[in-house]
């Protein structure tokens, strides 16, 4: 026998207010298998005739049905991996989810921005059992461009075993659920099993004998009551970092020289420390009689990231060893009569084998400081954060006797980062740095509230040929960023030394501590936003063989104004097994609270090989009063018009679709250029002492450090196109059973109007927007299950791509993974595979020797971390996830 099914790159729409399931189906019905389950016995990728909750307010709609390309990936086919991140997971089962190891990217290093479409991570709305999920708490800093600044939800936090499947609605979709759905919608929903248990344990290294990760996770269903359930999820986890790295040219310079203090590699390059990292989720549903039901669900989630930082020459590192073509030397003595030299040659006297001879000059200037008495051979900071993650959903759903269907519910939600930075210096400080040289910068922290009321009713209309079904609703929300102060060291200009009070920031050392000042007590706040909105949607069945849908939403906002969006969708049967299916739409994303307000600074390099510095470029905000004096203003919502068109085959043993879209975004929300700020080999400068005069009044210590200032701005329009083709194909072979999925991608960014002068106008920037991603993607599958034997090969193809930080272009790549698994005795199953198990890497980065020591390209799509090989253990028990 020969069954077919379809790989769902179908779907339709749903409320970001929308619960698990839809409030129009009615509650006797809902018990806590109404959902698909997926079990590891067929894990096909995509399910097809269950009830998806993404996509209709209209009760009962399959994906197969639906107006719009829906990925629906079960749990199962999730966790048939070795890795533990589900960010890396996604990408290797959904193609339109893209997302890049970011070694060294700040705050992006901890929580990494992903990508749906080549779109921005803040452009795809996030939903957990149908209810929008609160955003991370960092700003994406020094990533490709199209996710430059974005402020999304933190996917990390979320443990494979609790979910059941997950939903990717790829279609504009803001006049349903408002903000944040340019590309598309992220549905996770939970596992809600009522009884059973899973456990599972894995291990997996690279080949190359670094990045061992260790994993446990648990996941068991309580029966509560006659039809309720309370499922409970935890995960626990380990990850060591990678190094692909080669030495520096400039530090293999110093070790040459005869430098024994030199790290090798100096600067590190791979992914990042992941420790203490504890996922929980929870899932609670309780029937209230026969017509209504209340829910709940929730999370807990806790993690240290620690990663490294750009390499501080010893012989030029600006601010911390030197001040223009000179050793920096500070005067302890408060009053500049130490006698300290001021011309002094990085390489003349005191200098002997690539190495400054710090202890002789102390005892000819014992008043004198110079940084290479502590960090003699350059310092690289290991920069990191400690995230805490949680949330909390409660609400009821039911149904009355006409017919009116009901759903209420509130949320709130909380992602707090507290930042460390380690092994190096606030140099103003000079000899009163901590002797740890160990910092706590301060934390970001987002809070988000909502309040949801949904309803829906089916009207009769003679006319047609189903009832209008009529859905409307109201949402309230309000989002708080909020940055806290740093202990005073990280930010201190100023300190007490031998009785005097020494400023060596005044002198040309750098305040704040280096890599990532610190947050003064000036420069904490919160920053509070609240928005209400409210919708109405219809659909209905024109013939039998004709769908249409169409719905308008209006938002307010309190710092911008209000918007209103509107969708129509259509989908026609044009056949028994061919259906034409068509969408469009205008939509809208809110500017953040965060991105209107956050203070950064980071290293950030300039010039390519050879003639690349680090310098220090800071954000601040926009509508600040030095922010405005350089043209910044308060930020807009980014507008977007979303067409789409699709066909959708579906005829035993073969399914297959092709989906062709187009969105254009206007006011997208970019960094400004790097304005020139503070060289001090350009001298007195009235302009810009007054701007730092400016900033330090506001908080900003560390001032006079920076070398660059941005801000963001609403700058320029850019169009995303491309087509997706989906196929599947399941069918039996003996006694077993194979499935064989197939995707390809082919998504086309260009900019097409920027401000002359504005953040677009270097054409690496243009670039980098258009290439900085992959335009070609593909997935190839196939599983085989037989008796107790399951295997799995996979194969994902990455194309080429733009780093516009080496300032080059890459050419694509593949990579393959297999893995088996047999069923033991009393609900065992052992896995053994590999991820990448051809030990592919993409090309080797030729800025390699004469740049950063980065062996690839940091932006590499699949990572550059080679072959890892895993063990897993999963033992089950009836009635589990």
């Amino acid at each position: 026998m020969v069954r077919g099914a379809v790989m769902l790159l179908l779907g339709t729409a749903v409320s970001a207010s929308a619960p698990a399931l839809s409030a129009q189906v009615p509650p006797d019905t809902l018990t806590a298998t109404d959902t698909l389950t997926a079990t590891d016995t067929l894990p096909q990728v995509m399910e097809l005739e269950g009830i998806v909750a993404v996509g209709t307010r209209r009760g009962g709609r399959t994906a197969i049905e639906s107006y719009s390309p829906v990925n629906v990936v079960s749990g199962a086919n999730i966790r048939a991996q070795g890795g533990a991140d589900l960010l890396d997971m996604l990408r290797t089962v959904v193609p339109a989810f893209s997302v890049n190891a970011q070694p060294i990217a700040d705050g992006a290093t901890i929580v990494r921005p992903p990508n749906v479409r080549n779109l921005a991570a803040d452009h795809t709305l996030v939903l957990v059992n149908g209810k929008r999920r609160h955003r991370g708490a960092v700003i994406a800093w020094l990533v490709p461009k199209a996710s430059e600044g974005a402020q999304g939800p933190d996917l990390s936090v979320i443990p494979s075993i609790a979910l059941q499947r997950v939903e990717v609605l790829r279609d504009g979709a803001a006049a349903q659920y408002g903000s944040d759905a340019i590309a598309g919608v992220m549905n996770f929903i939970l596992n809600d099993d009522r009884g059973g248990y899973r456990a599972e344990a894995g291990y997996r290294q690279t080949t190359e004998g670094d990045g061992a990760q260790s994993r446990v996770a648990f996941n068991a269903g309580l029966p509560l009551f006659d039809e309720g359930f309370l499922n409970l999820s935890a995960e626990l986890g380990q990850a060591d970092e990678t190094i692909r790295s080669v030495q520096r040219n400039d530090a293999a310079a110093l070790e040459a020289a005869g430098n024994v203090h030199v790290a090798n590699p100096a600067q590190i390059w791979g992914s990042p420390n992941v420790n203490g990292d504890l996922k929980t989720f929870f899932n609670l549903g309780i029937p209230l009689g026969d017509d209504a039901r209340v829910y709940a669900f929730g999370n807990y989630a806790r993690r240290e990231t620690d990663g490294g930082f750009y390499f501080r020459n010893p012989d030029a590192r600006e601010g911390v060893y030197t001040r223009g073509a000179h050793r920096l030397v500070g005067d302890l003595t408060g009053d500049g009569t130490g006698g300290c030299p001021t011309m002094l040659d990085p390489h003349g006297d005191y200098y002997r084998n690539g190495t400054f001879q710090s202890d002789a000059f102390r005892q000819d200037y014992p008043d004198c400081f110079v940084m290479n008495r502590f960090f003699p051979g350059g310092f690289t900071p290991r920069f990191g954060g400690y995230t805490r993650d949680y949330s909390a959903v409660a609400g009821a759903r039911g149904q009355s006797d006409s017919g009116l269907a009901w759903d209420v519910s509130a949320s709130s939600g909380t992602s707090d980062i507290d930042f460390f930075i380690r092994n190096t210096v606030n140099a103003a400080l000079g000899p009163a740095n901590p002797a740890d040289f160990d910092f706590d910068p301060g934390a970001y922290r987002q809070d988000e509230a909502n309040l949801n009321a949904d309803f829906s009713y089916p009207v009769p209309v003679p006319a047609l040929a189903s009832d209008l079904n009529v859905a409307f609703g109201a949402e309230w929300r309000r989002e708080t960023f909020e940055i806290r102060g740093g202990e005073p060291d990280s930010w201190a200009r100023t300190f007490e030394w031998n009785g005097r009070m020494v400023d060596l920031q005044s002198q040309g050392f750098t305040a704040g501590t280096n890599g990532f000042p610190g947050f003064s007590e000036d420069t904490e706040g919160r920053w509070a936003r609240s928005s209400a909105g409210a919708y109405l949607e219809t659909e209905t069945d024109i013939r039998d063989n004709w769908t249409v849908g169409a719905a308008v939403r209006f938002e307010y906002y309190d710092d911008f104004g209000s918007t209103t969006n509107g969708k129509f969708s259509t989908r026609a049967d044009l056949t028994a097994d061919l259906a034409l299916r068509s969408t469009v739409s205008t939509g809208f994303r809110a500017p953040t609270p965060g991105q209107a307000n956050a203070i950064n600074a980071t290293s950030k390099n300039a010039g390519v090989g050879e003639e690349r510095q680090v310098s220090i470029v800071a954000t601040i905000a926009p509508a600040s009063p030095v922010g405005v004096a350089l043209g910044g203003s308060p930020l807009k919502p980014e507008r977007s018009r979303n067409v789409s068109l699709g066909l959708v085959w579906n005829r035993a043993p073969v399914a297959a679709t092709l989906d062709c879209f187009s969105i254009r975004v206007e006011d997208r929300l970019a960094l400004s250029r790097d304005i020139e700020f503070n060289r001090p080999d350009l001298g007195p400068d009235r302009v810009r002492d007054d701007l730092i005069a400016m900033l330090e009044s506001e908080g900003l210590t560390s001032a006079r450090s920076w070398n660059y200032i941005n801000f963001f701005n609403n700058d320029f329009t850019t169009s995303t196109r491309g087509c997706e083709a989906v196929g599947s194909y399941v069918f039996e072979v003996g006694s077993g059973v194979t499935v064989l999925d197939a995707s390809l991608s082919r998504t086309l960014t260009t900019v097409e109007e920027f401000t002359p002068g504005g953040p677009l106008a270097d054409a690496k920037e243009i670039k980098d927007y258009e290439f900085g991603l992959p335009r070609d993607r593909a997935i190839v599958s196939v599983r085989h299950d037989a008796g107790p034997v399951s295997a799995v090969a996979r194969f994902n193809y990455f194309g080429g791509w733009y780093d516009s930080e080496e300032d080059e272009d890459f050419g694509g790549y593949g990579m393959a993974d297999v893995s088996v698994s047999y069923q033991l005795p009393r609900g065992l199953r052992a896995t053994v595979g590999a991820d990448n198990v051809l030990d592919a890497y993409p090309e080797l980065n030729p800025n390699r020797f004469t740049g950063l020591g980065n062996m690839y390209s940091q932006y590499a799509p699949g990572g550059f971390n080679g072959r890892f090989v895993y063990l897993r253990v999963t033992l089950e028990g009836a009635g589990g996830s």
